[in-house]
C-alpha cells in the first residue's frame, strides 16, 4: 500500500502497522484523515484512544477482537469510526476505519423524535384520562363541570389530532422529497386560497391583511398545489396568532431576474408581522422539529412544533429557498422563494 499511489481501490481509511508499532503504510483516504506525516510514526502516539490501541496490540499478537468505535473531529464536526482490526500472516496489523457518523446520527434523530412525539402525546392524554376519571366520579351530576371539561377534553383531541396530521404531513413530504413537482400554478391562486382558508383568524385577530404583487405578475411556478397551500397557510397562521392583535400582516409577492441559490428567474413570497420577533439564536433552529420559542404560547394557539420543519420540507422539494429574518420587537419577515422554470 504505497502512499504514493494515485489509484485507491479502497474507499476506506486502511492504516498498516509494523510488529514493531510503526504505521507503515496509509492508502489516500487514511492520508486525508490523519495528515502524511503519520507514516514511520508509533501507532499508540497517533491513535491514542485506549479502546483501539488494545485492540491493536491483541491483533499484534495474532489475536482477532470485534470492531471497536474511534472518535474524531473534522471541520469542527465530531466523526465517529468503526475500527476494524486485523493480524496480518507477516506479523502486521491492517485497520480500517468506516465512517458510521451518519447512521448514529439518524439513529439519534429517531430515538429524540420518539421521545418528542411521545412528550407531545402524553400530556393531552394525561388531560384526558384526569378528566374522564372525574367525569364517571366527583363530576358525575355536576351539569356545569361536565360541559366545562368536555370543551377541554374536545380541545386536547383537537391539540393530538392536528399533531398527527402534521406527523403524517412530514412524512409524506419527506418520501416525495426527491420528487420535483412540475404542474404549473398561479401562485395567486394559491395565496387567495389561504387567505380565504384563514379568514376566520384573521378576523378573530382583528389583522389587517394585505397582499401586494409587482407589476410583472402574474406568474406561473412549477409546483404542488396542495403541499404550496399548506406552506403559506403555516407561514400566515403563524404571522397572524404570533403577531400583534389589531395588528397587521403584509404578503410581498415579487418576480426576481435572480435569487441566490436558485437557477433561473424566481417568484419570491415574504410574510411580514408586527410581533414581538424572534432572538437571533433562535433563528438557525426553527425549522427544526418541535423546536418552539415560547413552548407554553405555542401550545396555547395549537401549534404542533412541526410546521417550520414541515415548510423547509416543502420548499426543498419545489428547489426553493426560505429565509427568516427577525429583530426583536419589530416583527419577522418569512420569504419563500420558488424557481420559475422546472
Amino acid at each position: 500500500m504505497d502512499p504514493s499511489d494515485t489509484y485507491d481501490p479502497v474507499p476506506v481509511p486502511v492504516m498498516v502497522i509494523s510488529p514493531s508499532g510503526q504505521i507503515t503504510g496509509m492508502n489516500g483516504s487514511a492520508l486525508d484523515l490523519f495528515g502524511e506525516r503519520t507514516v514511520g510514526r508509533l501507532y499508540a502516539a497517533v491513535l491514542r484512544q485506549p479502546d483501539l490501541l488494545a485492540r491493536i496490540g491483541h491483533a499484534l499478537e495474532g489475536e482477532t477482537l470485534s470492531p471497536v468505535r474511534y472518535l474524531t473531529t473534522e471541520a469542527s464536526r465530531d466523526v465517529i469510526y468503526e475500527a476494524h482490526v486485523i493480524p496480518r500472516s507477516d506479523g502486521c496489523a491492517v485497520i480500517s476505519f468506516i465512517d458510521k457518523t451518519h447512521k448514529e446520527e439518524a439513529g439519534q434523530m429517531r430515538s429524540d423524535f420518539v421521545a418528542n412525539v411521545s412528550h407531545e402525546l402524553r400530556t393531552p392524554l394525561t388531560a384526558l384520562s384526569g378528566f374522564i376519571e372525574t367525569l364517571r366520579g366527583p363530576a358525575r351530576d355536576d351539569a356545569e363541570a361536565r360541559d366545562r371539561f368536555l370543551d377541554i377534553m374536545e380541545q386536547e383531541a383537537g391539540r393530538m389530532n392536528r399533531l398527527v396530521s402534521d406527523l403524517l404531513s412530514l412524512s409524506r413530504v419527506e418520501d416525495m422529497e426527491r420528487m420535483r413537482p412540475t404542474d404549473p400554478l398561479e401562485i395567486a391562486e394559491i395565496l387567495n386560497t389561504v387567505e380565504n382558508g384563514l379568514s376566520g383568524v384573521i378576523r378573530a385577530q382583528d389583522v389587517d391583511f394585505e397582499i401586494h404583487y409587482s407589476d410583472d405578475l402574474p406568474f406561473k411556478v412549477p409546483g404542488d398545489r396542495d403541499q404550496l397551500i399548506q406552506v403559506f397557510t403555516n407561514l400566515l397562521e403563524n404571522a397572524i396568532k404570533y403577531g400583534k392583535i389589531s395588528g397587521k400582516v403584509s404578503v410581498l409577492v415579487n418576480r426576481h431576474k435572480s435569487r441566490r441559490g436558485i437557477r433561473g428567474p424566481a417568484i419570491c413570497v415574504t410574510i411580514e408581522d408586527q410581533g414581538d420577533g424572534i432572538a437571533a439564536h433562535h433563528i438557525g433552529r426553527l425549522t427544526e422539529r418541535f423546536y418552539r420559542v415560547d413552548g407554553h404560547r405555542s401550545r396555547e394557539v395549537g401549534g404542533t412544533g412541526l410546521g417550520l420543519a414541515i415548510v423547509k420540507h416543502v420548499v426543498n422539494r419545489h428547489r426553493g429557498r426560505l429565509r427568516i429574518e427577525s429583530e426583536q420587537g419589530r416583527g419577522s419577515r418569512f420569504t419563500v422563494c420558488l424557481p420559475v422554470k422546472t
